[in-house]
């Protein structure tokens, strides 16, 4: 392949994961790892490094753009994050330990679970509405009065454990962790889904940040690969903010969930053969 014709492509590519996670603050960093392998034909321990810190720099733009908003819950975005630094080494640590084909059913398996619960979700929001399809329970409420939130022992749980779960799946699977914390913030928090985004994005880049730091203490990561690929996510991310109000929603996710359940069958197939 010409490097003229291999820098396109992968700027492409990355480009689509810089839209996809301006859209749906999700979803990025899953779907760049199956579109690196498949696309630049790259093993899935070579396409994780490169994925996360396309993500982690197209993710931190947005972040800073929400903080300047003021729709960044930075608070609980620091917490969850601080929970993930402690358990991407981890993950990094079983990612180079675990076999290409094992890593690649870990990532197909938790795919398409992320595939049909985001599917199943946003079709009970067209169904019953984004308010009927919240819990007036979350232990994490905002006080309207102060516009902050309350605080307390269950919320700080659902936070620590969304941060650490997220920051395992970042170092072994070379994903953001938005997959993960993004439910959790619509699970456990009364957010809207703006302020869900951004606080997710704002988590997303601490946790990846040190996922790609470890990589490259490792010298795991590919530069002349990543650099153009890292490019794209950026030039998406900026296209995917100014569209973002208007083709964000319930049919987006569903469409996205689709291409990422049959991305993960493909994937599965590909290694299995």
């Amino acid at each position: 392949m010409e490097i003229s014709q291999f820098q396109t492509i992968s700027i492409m590519l990355g480009a689509l994961v810089g839209v996809v996670l301006a859209l749906t603050g999700a979803g990025g960093a899953i779907i760049a790892i199956p579109l690196l392998v498949f696309g630049l034909h790259l093993g899935l321990l070579q396409a994780a490094p490169i994925g996360l810190l396309a993500v982690m720099l197209a993710a931190g733009m947005a972040a800073l753009m929400g903080l300047r908003a003021g729709i960044v819950r930075y608070k609980a975005a620091s917490l969850m994050a601080c929970c993930g630094l402690l358990t991407a080494p981890l993950g990094v640590w079983l990612a180079h330990a675990a076999s290409n084909l094992g890593l690649t059913i870990i990532f197909s398996a938790v795919l398409i679970y992320v595939a049909i619960t985001m599917f199943m979700k946003a079709q009970n929001a067209i169904l019953y509405g984004p308010a009927e399809c919240m819990d007036s329970n979350q232990p994490c409420r905002v006080n309207q009065q102060i516009g902050k939130f309350s605080w307390n022992a269950p919320c700080a749980r659902a936070m620590v454990l969304s941060g650490a779960v997220a920051g395992f799946f970042s170092g072994l699977l070379g994903v953001g962790g938005g997959f993960v914390i993004v439910p959790a913030l619509r699970k456990f928090t009364n957010l809207d889904m703006k302020f869900i985004v951004a606080t997710s994005l704002a988590a997303i880049t601490l946790v990846s940040g040190e996922s790609v730091l470890v990589y490259a203490a490792k010298g795991a990561i590919e530069w002349h690969l990543a650099l153009p690929f890292v490019m794209g996510g950026l030039l998406g991310m900026m296209a995917g903010q100014v569209v973002a109000k208007k083709l964000a929603g319930p049919r987006i996710q569903q469409a996205f969930a689709t291409v990422a359940f049959l991305i993960a069958i493909g994937l599965l197939i590909k290694a299995l053969a």
